[in-house]
């Protein structure tokens, strides 16, 4: 049985301007997230250039996929997100194994989010208001405050990532600007090639903003030029913080540091304080990871209330809104309260084991489905060649192995 398809927004001269800063900075504010806090712990074993070609390599792919789910979020009627997808195209048991995944891998990352950004917050308190919090108030306080956001609707989301966003890349260009003359070449020309593969699960969750195309194509009136523009600039955004990021912090810190620093489970910015002796730099460096999470969380959580709300069949308004918002932030609360170290190694399950599957191979799976199985009506592309889905489905299975061994070596 041929099913129909949802016509997307037809804009026939250019975009308005409005969606697309709008959808540019959901996208790239959901990318630039807890990686820029693990990325360089994993790259900087394999050095600079080789982490420069994983990275481009590790986006490309992404936006790949990241379209083709575009694709399939556009095949569907508004509202709706994974659950649904996978089980018009996939059955009960897709709809149960990318429920399944899709739970794993938001929860992994919000439970990064918590590890990270909650000491970070409780700084900002102590040094400044001279308030210490410790412990889980530290998590609560912090998880308190983005669940009202959450909870007020998507509204307060947009307003609340720009603002955020646009101060992530003010600190980002002072932190690059003090930060560039602490580079070292010595540093940037080591290079061991055979370690960069070990760098490709973290950096799957890295570029990981999938999650958010279904609600943005709701917030963007399935405008399909507005949600292409804004995935594509969104993610070069996130390309280029990403590697100028890499250059500031494998260029000035030994490796000896950053192997304590990930020994230890703590974030880059810990290596940097301990390596610059400089405040400044330091100080940087924490609000910049500080916004570079939160709106990254904003991004995920967004998305997470939209899936329960398609799972549990409720309304995204009023008490309703709060309570999917309250589901969304109470399990990484208690994880990351459990066990305030978890955050390199739930990074790494993110994207080696979640992304690889939800990112990866689902939408692969979708839109060969939709294409040649149910023939959708669709635009010709060469990202819906059966040869680029094989490919891009082996990739996916590549990075999950890669990951494994991780885990085991471990």
């Amino acid at each position: 049985m041929r099913l129909n398809t949802i016509p997307a927004s037809n804009v026939s001269e250019g975009v308005p301007i409005r969606r697309f800063i709008s959808g540019t900075f959901m996208i790239a504010g959901t990318t630039i997230g807890a990686g820029m806090l693990g990325i360089p712990l994993e790259t900087a074993k394999a050095g600079f250039f080789p982490s420069v070609i994983m990275t481009i390599l590790v986006w490309f792919f992404m936006l790949c996929t990241g379209l083709l789910f575009l694709e399939v979020s556009l095949w569907m009627p508004e509202g709706t997100n994974v659950l649904s997808m996978a089980n018009r195209f996939l059955g009960g048991t897709g709809r149960t194994l990318a429920g399944g995944v899709f739970v794993l891998l938001y929860y992994c990352l919000m439970v990064a989010y918590f590890a990270a950004g909650a000491p970070l917050l409780s700084g900002f308190f102590s040094g400044g208001l001279g308030v210490e919090m410790q412990g889980w108030l530290s998590y609560l306080i912090f998880g308190v405050i983005f669940w009202l956001i959450v909870g007020f609707g998507a509204k307060w989301i947009d307003r609340t990532s720009i603002i955020l966003t646009a101060a992530m890349v003010v600190s980002y260009l002072a932190l690059i600007g003090t930060g560039s003359s602490e580079i070292q070449p010595k540093f940037l020309y080591a290079t061991d090639w055979s370690s960069m593969f070990y760098a490709i699960p973290i950096l799957f969750s890295a570029f990981g903003y999938h999650n958010v195309i279904p609600s943005l194509n709701t917030h963007l009136n399935r405008d399909k030029k507005a949600l292409r523009l804004s995935i594509i600039t969104g993610t070069l955004v996130a390309l280029f913080v990403y590697l100028i990021w890499q250059w500031i912090f494998i260029g000035s810190i030994p490796q000896e540091i950053i192997a304590e620093a990930q020994s230890l489970g703590l974030p880059a910015t810990q290596a940097l304080q301990s390596v610059t002796g400089k405040p400044l730099i330091y100080m940087l460096g924490k609000y910049f990871a500080f916004f570079a999470i939160v709106s990254s969380l904003l991004g995920v959580a967004f998305s997470m209330v939209d899936f329960l709300a398609d799972g549990l069949k409720l309304s995204k308004r009023g008490n309703k809104q709060m309570f999917l918002s309250f589901l969304t932030f109470s399990p990484p609360f208690i994880f990351a309260g459990i066990n305030p170290l978890v955050f390199d190694k739930a990074l790494g399950i993110a994207g080696g084991f979640g992304e690889a599957v939800l990112n990866g191979l689902f939408p692969v799976g979708l839109v060969w489905m939709g294409r040649y199985a149910l023939k959708l009506k669709t635009e010709s592309s060469i990202l819906g060649k059966k040869w680029v889905l094989a490919l891009l489905f082996a990739i996916s299975i590549a990075v999950m192995v890669i990951e494994a061994i991780v885990l085991i070596k471990q």
